[in-house]
């Protein structure tokens, strides 16, 4: 699979996402449609799964419009309506397949919203581990005006964030949700006046977590992840293993020393 992505890659086509890597280790996913609105296309979905196995060993990842005033409008509705049955069922399944490689990337995510992070944009969102919202952000599951409901994970992983009865109240009714009233409800972290201030905001928050031990930031995103799905006993035995990989790590030992010496750490991820 990897090499497949690598030969992709290297091939002279239109970049729906595109990808910087930055200092300490943080890579920044820009969606790159700006005509239609960073619409979910198929090949958008195929490079942003190259650029998730290309970069399995980032420290963090920043997802954002290449083009402020938008994240994402969702589906790609011109290609949708050209399909049969069959073939929206298929891509719902890439769409799926393509949001859980995003989800499960070792490192923690950080997606910026602002403009419409609409139907699958916002689901798409929903598979980050942090996200910012300007205040001109508009959130939203419309997809019951379509006569149809979320199909990427929106009646999964949006209760599950702020609760069944309000996921349920904004799936039935399509409301869309500014910055403030989405992090009032906690479906983000942070809201920030304009696209600027909110990239900052990524920047400073990947930073941080670049300056980390890279082992166990991956080891603490899988514990918290994989544990929130668990009973409490398997919880703790799922976090007792996560922090056993921790144990015979070279950072480890470069933290104690640093703490001793009153000086930063160096980790290396080893």
């Amino acid at each position: 699979m990897l090499k497949i992505a690598k030969r992709f890659l290297s091939q002279n086509v239109e970049r729906h996402l595109l990808v910087e890597k930055l200092d300490k280790g943080v890579v920044v996913f820009s969606l790159n449609r700006e005509k239609s609105r960073n619409a979910l296309s198929r090949l958008l979905l195929q490079q942003l799964e190259e650029a998730c196995h290309e970069n399995v060993e980032a420290n963090a990842i920043i997802l954002k419009s290449q083009a402020p005033g938008m994240f994402c409008a969702g589906a790609d509705l011109k290609e949708r309506k050209e399909m049969t049955e069959f073939e929206v069922r298929q891509t719902l399944r890439k769409l799926k397949a393509s949001f859980m490689l995003f989800e499960n990337l070792p490192c923690p995510t950080i997606s910026i919203l602002d403009g419409a992070a609409l139907g699958g944009g916002l689901e798409l969102a929903l598979c980050s581990d942090i996200r910012i919202a300007t205040k001109q952000a508009q959130l939203g599951l419309p997809e019951t005006s379509l006569a149809i409901i979320p199909g990427a994970g929106g009646t999964q992983r949006l209760p599950r964030l702020i609760g069944a009865s309000k996921a349920k109240e904004l799936i039935f009714t399509g409301d869309r949700l500014t910055g403030d009233d989405a992090l009032r409800m906690g479906l983000v972290n942070h809201v920030a006046d304009d696209y600027e201030q909110a990239y900052q905001k990524a920047i400073e928050i990947a930073n941080k977590i670049g300056e980390k031990g890279p082992i166990a930031i991956k080891a603490a995103k899988q514990a918290i992840s994989y544990g929130m799905n668990m009973d409490l006993r398997s919880g703790l035995e799922l976090e007792e293993a996560c922090y056993a990989k921790t144990i015979h790590t070279e950072d480890r030992m470069e933290g104690l020393k640093a703490f001793a010496e009153k000086r930063k750490p160096v980790y290396k991820g080893k």
